[in-house]
């Protein structure tokens, strides 16, 4: 066992040691009381911010060209897959297309649907150019449809001055271009009101 002097000498060094801020006279303050409270210095941590991953600038994405479709990539036949899928994806979403189905409310759930794969013919049209023009929507940005048609041609048809006739399972809708410009993410969250009359 040691002494006082020796277990003295042990509990000065250690207080050394373990306050190493202290002057030896405040050491020496705490040795004559009761109670001894250590104190602990830790290291603060720098905190690095977390970096908000962006996405590519518009900009960026022309430059990148990330939505051109190569021309040698541009055959009728390699989207007829997807528009097989887009079918699918249309019943699944009027529960099943059924003959009793109510119009208004199959017309008001492709207005919000995603018409990437359907194919469209422009009826009307204040360009006649445009009339007849026949194919599956490839790509839909907000005033114009990317349309491949069965001549493996790639044709972009704006939205505004045009009528769009969209068939499905008999069904057919018309898609009125001027009151349809919106981005496809737009369309889905967007409320569209009944309106009795609708001109080019």
């Amino acid at each position: 066992p040691q002494g006082p002097e020796e277990a003295r000498a042990f509990v000065n060094a250690f207080l050394k040691r373990s306050m190493p801020r202290k002057t030896d006279e405040a050491i020496q303050d705490i040795m004559t009381r009761k109670a001894v409270v250590l104190e602990h210095y830790s290291k603060k941590k720098k905190l690095q911010k977390r970096r908000k991953q962006k996405g590519f600038t518009a900009k960026e994405r022309r430059e990148l060209r990330l939505f051109e479709i190569k021309p040698e990539e541009q055959r009728y036949t390699n989207f007829l897959p997807l528009h097989e899928l887009w079918k699918q994806y249309i019943r699944d979403l009027c529960h099943g297309l059924k003959p009793d189905a109510q119009p208004h409310m199959i017309q008001g759930k492709l207005l919000k649907a995603d018409l990437h794969g359907a194919i469209v013919t422009v009826t009307k049209s204040k360009c006649p150019s445009y009339i007849g023009i026949t194919g599956i929507i490839l790509q839909e940005f907000k005033h114009v449809f990317k349309i491949i048609t069965k001549e493996d041609k790639l044709k972009v048809v704006p939205k505004f001055n045009n009528v769009f006739s969209l068939e499905t399972d008999g069904f057919i809708s018309y898609i009125y271009g001027s009151k349809f410009q919106f981005r496809a993410s737009e369309r889905s969250a967007k409320k569209f009101k009944l309106k009795g009359s609708i001109d080019l």
